[in-house]
Parts: structure tokens; C-alpha cells; sequence
């Protein structure tokens, strides 16, 4: 698409960076998480420009060489390479679209290159310490048990993002093909199986749900959101559902890992990196476990997954021709 210079002049960094938001918001189908977090990156560099290089906020003045200088900030405010490569991604994405919507001719911060990050493996823990976790919840660990361990055998037994957890509804489990409707990233849809300690444990905790509902003094209540806060706070509002949070669901596999044992950092995505990195232990295909998290790349899915050295070798040993 050729970009009109008129266009561009007479349209504000803030103007585009909203108009950018209400795009991916309105037609990609992103998450809130997801907008907060480009917001916050647009309009930091927004006014970086603003107040640097361009007074007069043309867009069509900005270089690759601007892009770099505010990457340069960054790093002197201590953010590290991870940071400025999430904030780079940003613009990237924002350029693009100003490419293509036809507020430019060409997309200069492609010619920025992404700071090398170093390679983490996520530490997650083992089977035996997962399982021992799992089946060990108890009223002693949790605010509300039959809920919370229902969470925790979705998010390990079924490998979802706490954003895709706290986004189901009744609706969503389908039980006669034992499986899950879950909504991804850009509300890309998937079925994910209902393994049946989950199934058992969603049965338990749906039972416990419905009763909580229906001794709610005075009202007939109803919630279409498969996991509610304790205290249903939010369901007498008009479009209230007493939704669980995914900042709530942080802290209660938090707790729960913390009083069984394992690791302080233990986290929702922790379970989805170890439900990953376990069914390849086991031999599951890699493609495979690409669908069941809902990747769109095979690499996504390599770097949520983890072999150890012995594994390795042990793969190697069973299936390779000159190994034997």
C-alpha cells in the first residue's frame, strides 16, 4: 500500500500507537495482558521521540538509528536484554502495521537487530515431585480445595495458560469426547483432552460450585465462568461473574507448591512447562505436544521443553541405527 505523506504528517505518535491498540484489541482478538503490555512499550517509545528526536511527532522522521538510541536507554536504565527485546518486538509490530496501513513506505525498525538473550531452560520439577504435589492438596494448603485442585490438575494435566484457565466456562468441558475448548492467543480456539484425575477433580469441584451458588441467600445465582473467587465477589454486578483471576490462580499454586516442597518460583506457566517437558520424557512426539499447547512454531515449542543429558544420550542409545 503507498503511504500518504498527508496522512502521516497530521497523525501524532499517540494518535497511531491508540489506533494500533484498538487494532489488536478489536481485530486480532488480544489479550488485556497482552495490550498492557504493548501500551506500556508504544508509549514509552512514543514520548522517547517525542521529547529526543521528533517535536513535531512525524512518524515518517523516525530511522532504525532512533529505534537503536532508545534500545540504548534501556540498557542505562538497568532493564536488561530480555526487556529491550520485548519492548523492540513492540515497535516491530507497531511498524509493521504502520507499513501496511499506509502511514509509511517502508518499515525501518526491521533493520533494528534483536540483542542475543542468553538461553534459559525453565527449571521445572520432576514427575514424582509434581505428582506427590498434586495429589497431596489438602484443606491445610488451600483457601477452597476441591477449586484449587481442580487448577492445578488443568494446568499440569492439561498444559494451559493461566489466561486460558481463568477464560473457561461450563460450557467448555466437553465431556462426552473428554476434551477442553480452550482459547488461546488471539482467541485461537483448541481442544485440549480431559485426562480423568482432572475430569475427577473438576466433577468434585462443580458439585461443591453449584451448592456454593445455590446458598447464596435471596438471589438465584448463576455464573457461566468454570472457576469463581471464594467470596463470589463481583456476581451481584451487572456483568459480574465472580471470575477467578490469573493473579489469584498465581498465588494459590504459589501456596500449594511452597507447603509441598518445591520451588518458591513455582508458577502457573510452571506447570505448563512441565506438562511439555514430561510428555517428551516420555516419548511423546514434539509435534504432538506443539498442538496440545497451542504453539504455532515447532521452536516455541523446543524452548518450553527441556532434555537432560542422560535423556539425550538414552534417546540416542534406543532409536539411532549406529548406536547399537
Amino acid at each position: 500500500m503507498t503511504a500518504s505523506p498527508h496522512r502521516a504528517a497530521h497523525s501524532s505518535l499517540d494518535l497511531l500507537v491508540n489506533e494500533y491498540l484498538a487494532v489488536l484489541a478489536n481485530e486480532r482478538g488480544a489479550s488485556e495482558h497482552t495490550l498492557r503490555a504493548y501500551q506500556r512499550e508504544l508509549r514509552g517509545f512514543a514520548a522517547y521521540m517525542t521529547n529526543s528526536h521528533v517535536g513535531e511527532k512525524a512518524i515518517h522522521r523516525i530511522e532504525h538509528t532512533h529505534i537503536r538510541a532508545f534500545l540504548g536507554t534501556l540498557y542505562e536504565r538497568g532493564l536488561s536484554k530480555a526487556s529491550a527485546a520485548r519492548a523492540l518486538a513492540s515497535i516491530r509490530s507497531w511498524f509493521k502495521w504502520l507499513a501496511r496501513a499506509g502511514y509509511l513506505e517502508k518499515n525501518v525498525a526491521s533493520l533494528v537487530s534483536t540483542p542475543r538473550l542468553p538461553k534459559h531452560l525453565p527449571r521445572v520439577p520432576s514427575i514424582e515431585q509434581l505428582n506427590r504435589a498434586v495429589d497431596s492438596v489438602n484443606t491445610d494448603a488451600v483457601s477452597w480445595p476441591a477449586r484449587d485442585k481442580a487448577i492445578v490438575e488443568l494446568l499440569y494435566g492439561c498444559g494451559i495458560r493461566n489466561a486460558e484457565l481463568t477464560g473457561l466456562n461450563l460450557d467448555d468441558i466437553h465431556w462426552a469426547n473428554e476434551a477442553i475448548l480452550v482459547r488461546g492467543k488471539g482467541q485461537k480456539q483448541r481442544y485440549v483432552p480431559l485426562g480423568e484425575t482432572a475430569a475427577v477433580a473438576l466433577r468434585v469441584y462443580i458439585a461443591e460450585r453449584s451448592a456454593r451458588l445455590a446458598a447464596i441467600v435471596g438471589k438465584v445465582a448463576s455464573s457461566p465462568a468454570l472457576l469463581l473467587n471464594l467470596r463470589m465477589r463481583g456476581l451481584n454486578k451487572p456483568g459480574g461473574d465472580a471470575r477467578l483471576t490469573t493473579r489469584s490462580v498465581a498465588r494459590i499454586v504459589k501456596r500449594i507448591a511452597i507447603l509441598h516442597g518445591l520451588s518458591s518460583d513455582v508458577h502457573p506457566h510452571t506447570l505448563r512447562h512441565a506438562f511439555g517437558t514430561h510428555l517428551l520424557e516420555e516419548g511423546a512426539d514434539l509435534r504432538a505436544i506443539q498442538e496440545l499447547l497451542g504453539h504455532e512454531r515447532l521452536s516455541t515449542t523446543q524452548r518450553y521443553t527441556q532434555l537432560s543429558d542422560a535423556q539425550l544420550q538414552r534417546v540416542y542409545d534406543d532409536t539411532h541405527p549406529r548406536a547399537k
